[in-house]
């Protein structure tokens, strides 16, 4: 349960003076449910403003904070500005100017002939100067203090600058005082404030140590959930696994295994000899071999006359590893079975039988593998695909279905750089396929500007008209009124024009089934060309497919474009991806498009990506595997996560129960950041 002392942390936001439904829209469009998402809505910027005595002492573009006396209210007819004329003490004339609906607040705020202190950005219209709709305006000096350094925050339609810093305020002086659960050593040296003051501080003025603080907190609760599931993982007692090589003989693979993949596999077969359970995870490129050594561990849990399961994200996913595996293991006679949500009647009984008396030696599924009516004889390996799309909590879930707990080998295929795949898979210990194999022909990637797109779209006719097949990816679904995007909808309807029936879509925002109908034609060889967004991006694998065009590359982040062109040389052919870009680049997106020519080594890619985003988000992975985090930065995670990472370890080792003062302090962070599942399994958590 949760600590008492953090209740006010979770009330609602309706809790606070104000909240009624109608505000509680757009706080949820932010993720504002309670009282600590608001505290730890930190502001993205702050507004540095200077008080002066007269216009002469700014420059135009400053913010400032000044006293005037309106002298004379203008308004034009139609939807012209309104304006307000004010003179500052030394008589120099500025215009107040409102647009809209404003004039109204104008007409309140600003009487003719009485001063007032007002707050914005000083700029020139003409000769005139003047201040576009004052950020405050006040009768007296005192409540401009608070306005020489503004926080800025992220908003949703409905909610203003002024609202939201009030609700925070609010929220802030409701925060309990906590027990501190960072290491009194590393406070002191580091010079950090405590929990509350930190937040305090972080939303009054740029303060690197609060935010630094608060950071580290993040971090530490994640370490320490991490560290927590692995100890609780080594207690339990799994099933050692030793095969006799049997079936594993039989295989008869296309190509020899390669150097990563043979060292990945001695990794995962001295794992799953161990009497506690496995907790691995299998890092490989786009086309590294996954599958194969997936396969040779499934195999050897079949030796050892147990079962293993493999799960996958989506069904499409699951279809096509159910049809790679049967392929690759069809000389073991090994019973495969797939299941997904859509197995009904007899043909689901028939398998949940076959898992039950043990028949069925692998089976290939989505969640509904783990539903539970669905029982194992002997279960002792999951396999779990596309790692990233599964949370730690899902994880645990998994080790229920066993009579003991199962190993377990999660695969990605997004490259991770060193640093943060301690932040994401703290708990596991990791193999890397960082080798090609033999065979596989380079993409040849080249980089197209936007006004020949005739010439690509011809491309693209007479590459269908030789029996091969095309991908075109865009980055938005629908298109939007501010920017110029180009629509999947928008290119599917062009192309349908030219190819007819030829053409598929498949977005995001379709009905699974329909999507599932489109990919599957495109499988097939039936459609020729895919028009699709990026929810191809992992794992589709049609060996036909040898041209890959994506248009406005430079709105992708590098791991994107290296997952999305990972998705054609998969076969004998040669492939070519096209990188369309838009007329203005900025230099990363320029620097990104180059490396993509450069290099195709998601490895080498992940590391670059993570130095040309600096703090920003990680991997372009808002759409692919997300940081777990909400307050560190990536500089943040980069220089204090090796910190948090060892302190954690540390506390586990001297405090494994959590049940010194430090550790009951660290049981509190852990519910603060939602981490709990980590207390769960502390005994008596």
């Amino acid at each position: 349960m949760r600590p008492e002392c953090l209740n006010p942390v979770f009330a609602e936001t309706d809790s606070l003076d104000g909240v009624g439904p109608k505000l509680r829209k757009p706080l949820e469009k932010l993720g504002l449910n309670r009282l600590r998402d608001l505290a730890y809505h930190l502001p993205d910027r702050f507004v540095q403003r200077r008080a002066v005595g007269n216009l002469d002492e700014a420059s135009v573009g400053e913010q400032i904070v000044i006293a005037l006396t309106p002298t004379e209210h203008r308004s034009t007819s139609g939807r012209g500005p309104y304006r307000v004329l004010a003179q500052d003490a030394a008589g120099n004339i500025c215009a107040l100017t409102y647009f809209g609906r404003a004039s109204y607040t104008a007409k309140k705020q600003l009487p003719v002939g009485e001063m007032r202190w007002v707050a914005g950005r000083l700029d020139q219209y003409g000769q005139m100067l003047q201040i576009v709709h004052p950020d405050h305006v006040a009768e007296e000096s005192s409540a401009m203090l608070g306005q020489l350094c503004e926080p800025v925050y992220a908003l949703s339609e409905g909610l203003t600058q002024p609202r939201i810093a009030a609700l925070v305020q609010q929220a802030l002086g409701r925060l309990p005082k906590l027990p501190e659960w960072i290491e009194p050593g590393l406070l002191a040296k580091m010079q950090w404030p405590v929990w509350r003051d930190a937040l305090l501080l972080a939303h009054k003025a740029e303060h690197p140590a609060a935010r630094d603080r608060l950071a580290y907190d993040e971090l530490l609760a994640n370490s320490l959930a991490l560290m927590l599931v692995r100890d609780a993982n080594r207690s339990r007692k799994g099933t050692p696994l030793t095969g006799d090589n049997s079936l594993r003989a039989k295989l008869d693979l296309p190509f020899p295994l390669t150097g990563a993949q043979q060292r990945s596999i001695r990794e995962i077969e001295g794992d799953l000899a161990q009497g506690a359970p496995m907790l691995r995870l299998l890092q490989g490129d786009v086309g590294a071999g996954k599958t194969v050594v997936a396969l040779e561990a499934m195999l050897l849990a079949v030796e050892a006359g147990a079962q293993a399961a493999m799960l996958a994200p989506t069904e499409i996913l699951a279809r096509q590893h159910y049809q790679t595996l049967r392929g690759l293991a069809a000389p073991t006679g090994v019973n495969i079975a797939l299941l997904t949500g859509r197995d009904k009647g007899k043909a689901r009984e028939s398998i949940l039988m076959g898992l039950m008396d043990g028949s069925i030696d692998i089976v290939v599924g989505t969640h509904a593998i783990f539903q539970e009516s669905v029982s194992y004889r002997n279960l002792a390996l999951v396999v779990i695909d596309e790692q990233h799309r599964f949370g730690v909590g899902q994880r645990l879930m998994l080790t229920q279905k066993g009579k003991r707990t199962p190993h377990c080998l999660a695969m990605t295929a997004t490259p991770i750089p060193r640093t943060l795949t301690l932040a994401q898979y703290g708990e596991m210990d990791v193999s890397r396929l960082d080798e090609m194999p033999p065979g596989r022909q380079p993409i040849d990637t080249r980089v197209i500007a936007v006004d020949r797109l005739a010439d690509v779209a011809a491309g693209v006719e007479r590459h269908i008209a030789s029996g091969q097949q095309a991908y075109w990816v865009c980055p938005m679904v629908r298109d939007s009124e501010t920017e110029d995007l180009a629509a999947a909808e928008a290119r599917f309807t062009s192309l349908k024009a030219r190819f007819g029936d030829a053409v598929v879509l498949v977005h995001g925002q379709l009905k699974p089934e329909i999507k599932d109908a489109a990919m599957e034609r495109f499988a097939s060889g039936d459609a020729r060309v895919l028009v699709a967004t990026t929810v191809i991006e992992v794992g589709v694998d049609v060996p036909n497919a040898t041209l890959m065009v994506i248009e406005q590359a430079e709105r992708f982040g590098l791991a994107q474009l290296h997952q999305l062109r990972g998705r054609v040389g998969r076969g004998s052919e040669k492939s070519v991806c096209l990188l369309l870009r838009g007329e203005h680049l900025s230099e990363t997106a320029r620097q990104r498009l180059g490396l993509m020519r450069e290099t195709q080594d998601g490895f080498r890619l992940a590391e670059e990506d993570l130095k040309l985003r600096g703090g920003g988000e990680l991997l372009g992975t808002r759409q692919s595997g997300d940081t777990p985090f909400n307050v560190a930065n990536l500089e943040q995670i980069q220089r204090l996560l090796p910190l948090a990472h060892d302190d954690a370890r540390l506390l586990v080792e001297r405090d494994g129960g959590l049940s010194s003062p430090r550790g009951e302090a660290a049981r509190i962070l852990l519910y603060l950041f939602e981490r709990d599942w980590g207390v769960q399994l502390l005994r008596g958590g």
